[in-house]
């Protein structure tokens, strides 16, 4: 139901005919209508976001209005207009004078939505071309480079002349909002730009889509799953669900106290927004700085150092890498991708070799067994990959994927095994009669809690989870969390969490290593790092959480602290 506070519309006070009016679009595929009478307008300079979980019909509905669905698939009803003229019904060849020139598009992997054999440069020329004015061959190479000036890329020239591949993620994401740019559009669609992206990326790119659209005047329609980022960036909000409109108005209002349930379900699982939602589900842990005396910990890295032969150099993954995490608690790696965590993870599980330092598990070192001794260190020690919808194997059944470890290592009769699959299973809060389905029969959801009821069906001691939620929408985000919260009460579990998503650990972890090229930076409880960062390193992950810009004050510390007295 939609919220009465705001009209059907979601119109924002207006200021002049609107850019972009969408009235009553509806879009099925077959006799499945995925979008239902979807209405709201978009002023010219403003922004507006449409946020929603997967499958709540966002992404269907900036594809309509850029008229990228498809036509033997797709039927659509209503009205959308863009500059006063409706587009739905507009023969392809008046429309495609508005592609690109007048309706920018940003996708949301940069990594597939540019040609890998062409260099950057040869691509960009193409944007040049809608220009309205006719540009030499020089002039369009040196609006290139400044433009790509412009978007933050700090050597235009080596970009211009490179491939894809040799730039990163948040390189490419630039080149794509630069060749948007190029044309100068009136929209720019931006479907979740940032999703795949590093938090300080992720700050970075937002921080240019806004000053773009503020320095030339564009108006930016951004789809995104994070309530946090929308309140952060955009002037109006309408929320999605199942493809209706549940609420639509200003920001502030929306985000201030959001009027229907579905807005404060997700306004409550948005974990920057939210940062000590269960701190009520966990037992209270006093975890000491780093130079405190304490108890034997669970893990313990002793100067760590790792190498690894890159170019004909030796590259540093992991140098002098020190800490201690004590039994029974989280303890987060944190980190820019490069910065060492994934390899920091490896070497704790034995897939990677120390050149220097020592690991311990209970006090005896990880590294130097052999091949069985190890094998047996790992039955307690378990691992939750990032990706659940590639991390299992999708020609088996939940049942045997879940029971694999059990086979492998030989524990209990047939009978004692199919009970532990059920008790895993149970305990993530997944119902028997899913043992016979496969992982494309699972949302994505249902399919990391089977990765970890895996984990669990050894009854490890310590598991290890790495990005465990970066792939799943923040509704679903929420509910492995509460999981993982509630089985580390009950069994007393020791998690190494890896995670870029510092509003994700200030909400679970009790401690946190800050780790930037191979190096610890910065380490503690994780009250204090947020409260009193000592590094600049700290400081710009933390201001880089969506929503959370005033949460690093030391009164949030002192709060979290007498939680845990």
């Amino acid at each position: 139901m939609i919220s009465t506070r705001a009209a059907h519309t979601g119109e924002l006070p207006a200021i002049s005919p609107p850019l972009l009016r969408v009235d009553g679009l509806s879009v099925a595929y077959g006799g499945n209508e995925v979008v239902s009478q979807a209405s709201f307008v978009l002023q010219p300079g403003r922004s507006l976001a449409l946020i929603g979980e997967s499958g709540s019909g966002k992404s269907t509905i900036a594809r309509a209005v850029l008229r990228l669905l498809p036509r033997d698939l797709a039927r659509t009803r209503g009205r959308v207009e863009f500059g006063g003229e409706e587009i739905l019904g507009m023969r392809e060849r008046h429309f495609r004078r508005l592609r690109g020139s007048e309706l920018g598009f940003v996708p949301q992997d940069p990594s597939n939505s540019l040609n890998a054999v062409r260099t950057i440069g040869a691509q960009a020329r193409e944007a040049t071309a809608l220009r309205s004015e006719r540009l030499t061959k020089r002039a369009r190479e040196e609006l290139v480079l400044e433009t790509f000036a412009q978007v933050g890329l700090h050597d235009p020239r080596r970009v211009y002349e490179s491939y894809p591949h040799e730039l990163s993620g948040g390189m490419l994401q630039r080149v794509l909002i630069g060749l948007t740019v190029i044309p100068r559009p009136r929209l720019i669609v931006a479907d979740e730009p940032t999703s795949a992206l590093d938090v300080t990326i992720q700050k970075r790119i937002l921080d240019l889509l806004t000053d773009l659209q503020h320095s030339l005047g564009i108006s930016l329609l951004l789809i995104t799953h994070d309530l946090a980022i929308a309140a952060d960036r955009t002037d109006g909000i309408v929320v999605l669900k199942d493809g209706t409109v549940q609420e639509a108005g200003a920001t502030a209002e929306v985000f201030a106290a959001p009027a229907s349930e579905y807005a404060r379900e997700l306004h409550a699982d948005v974990p920057s927004l939210n940062p000590q939602r269960y701190r009520e589900l966990r037992a209270p842990v006093d975890v000491p700085e780093v130079d405190v005396p304490e108890a034997a910990p669970k893990i313990e890295f002793r100067t760590v150092t790792k190498t690894f032969a890159v170019d004909g150099r030796e590259l540093a993954a992991v140098e002098d890498a020190s800490f201690r995490v004590a039994s029974g608690t989280t303890h987060a790696l944190v980190g820019e991708s490069g910065s060492g965590k994934t390899t920091t993870v490896r070497l704790l599980l034995g897939l990677e070799s120390p050149d220097r330092g020592e690991i311990l598990l209970d006090g005896e070192a990880v590294h130097g067994r052999s091949h069985q001794s190890l094998r047996s260190v790992r039955r307690h020690l378990q691992l939750v990959y990032q990706n659940p919808f590639t991390s299992l194997d999708p020609t088996w059944r939940i049942g045997r994927i879940v029971a694999e470890p059990l086979d492998r290592y030989g524990v209990g009769s047939r009978t004692e095994r199919r009970q532990r699959v059920r008790e895993a299973l149970q305990a993530v809060g997944l119902g028997e009669h899913l043992l016979s389905r496969r992982p494309t029969a699972l949302s994505g959801g249902q399919r990391q809690r089977v990765a970890i009821a895996r984990s669990l069906v050894l009854r490890p001691e310590v598991i290890v989870l790495d990005e465990p939620t970066s792939a799943l929408d923040v509704s679903v985000q929420a509910g492995i969390l509460e999981v993982l919260v509630r089985l580390q009460a009950e069994l007393g579990l020791t998690y190494v969490f890896v995670s870029h998503d510092l509003a994700i650990v200030r909400q679970i972890a009790d401690s946190v290593t800050v780790m930037r090229q191979g190096r610890i930076v910065e380490q503690g409880p994780v009250g204090r790092v947020f409260a009193h960062p000592f590094t600049d390193y700290t400081r710009e992950l933390i201001a880089s959480i969506p929503g959370g810009r005033s949460r690093t004050e030391p009164a949030a510390y002192e709060a979290d602290t007498a939680l845990r007295a």
